[in-house]
């Protein structure tokens, strides 16, 4: 680290100890950090990292973090002189689909790796599977926890690592639909998500609640009665995908505190599923999964170790699902969401064998 913009100061704020601590030098624009008070940029790589800061809220429930209004101004430095480095973004690439759009073509323009997304792709998974390349995915569930905009976002991308994988590739999202309450437990009933996934999701949990934590099956509390008193506001979020498969993210707040993921693949015989550990804090072993990936990407002079459309894709899902909240919840085609792109062939989590 050798130069830091830093947008907001609240109580508690580290910036300037650390500056002092480690020798970097903390700038009043993000030009300056990136030409480190010279005429030029002057660094090998940007980190750009936006949350946690006091910023406004839109309709649809979603925190208007600057990240695109960063990413522009990093980019103006790189067309004004003449040189772009790689770049991270940590988490979603925006909230506005069109704004995510526009960040990714600009990295094509000007030929710079860019990485970004969740740490849920590339932390542990228990166990450590991974859904065969090139497989036929028939059904696949997610289980997140936390509150909306913030953790959904980590569900469906951990979601999508998992699901991208399929024969032929990612083609695209066609429609979307969230729906919310006893909606959730009736579509249940009606057969729109699996039961036997949620078995199996729920049984990779280590942190359940209820019968789940005493019983010595808990595979059990996915029929249980119990699950619906626990989970006071369920979500379930329905992605249909261009090539025909669905998925589906139940956020379960009150039965479990991790995320689990489930699917059936044509051609094996048990319910593939695994959580994705997040370590306690403050051992955030996640977050050092994710930084060797940075630095891989800045190290190597390499493309990034996995395409940021994966990133792209699911910040326009996580968007329209929220549209489809405060639009009654209504199933919404969506033929913009036709993002196409190969996963990498070598897995990409910590721990993966091979």
């Amino acid at each position: 680290m050798v130069g830091v913009y830093v947008d907001q100061r609240p109580k508690g704020d580290l910036s300037r100890q650390r500056a002092k601590k480690y020798g970097f030098k903390i700038y009043p624009t993000i030009t300056d950090a990136l030409r480190l008070g010279t005429d030029k940029i002057d660094v090998d790589a940007v980190l750009l990292t936006a949350e946690h800061g006091d910023y406004p809220d839109n309709e649809k429930g979603q925190k208007l973090y600057p990240r695109y209004e960063f990413f522009e101004q990093i980019v103006d430095v790189f067309r004004r002189d003449r040189r772009a480095v790689p770049v991270f973004n940590d988490k979603h690439l925006s909230y506005s689909f069109e704004k995510a759009k526009r960040m990714v073509a600009a990295s094509k323009e000007l030929k710079f790796s860019f990485l970004a997304g969740s740490s849920l792709p590339v932390t542990y998974r228990l166990p450590p599977i991974e859904m065969p390349m090139n497989g036929e995915i028939e059904d696949a569930l997610m289980i997140g926890v936390g509150v909306s905009d913030a953790m959904d976002y980590h569900a469906l991308e951990a979601m999508q690592c998992m699901v991208e994988r399929r024969r032929d590739g990612e083609t695209g999202v066609r429609a979307v639909q969230l729906i919310e309450g006893n909606e959730v437990w009736r579509a249940g009933k009606e057969g729109r998500w699996s039961r036997r996934l949620l078995e199996g999701a729920l049984v990779r949990s280590d942190s359940r609640s209820g019968i789940g934590l005493s019983d010595g099956r808990p595979q059990d509390l996915a029929h249980s009665v119990e699950l619906e008193e626990l989970v006071k506001n369920p979500s379930a979020y329905f992605v249909e995908y261009n090539d025909g498969i669905r998925s589906t993210l139940l956020m379960l707040n009150g039965a479990v505190q991790n995320f689990t993921f489930a699917a059936k693949v044509r051609g094996l015989p048990e319910v593939q599923a695994t959580q994705f550990l997040l370590g306690p804090s403050p051992n955030i072993t996640y977050s050092a999964c994710l930084m060797g990936k940075v630095e891989e990407m800045i190290v190597s002079g390499l493309a990034a170790p996995y395409p940021v459309e994966r990133t792209l894709l699911v910040s326009g899902t996580l968007e329209r699902c929220l549209e489809s909240r405060i639009s009654g919840h209504r199933r919404l085609a969506m033929p913009e969401l036709n993002v196409s792109y190969q996963a990498p062939k070598a897995s990409q989590f910590c721990g993966a064998i091979g």
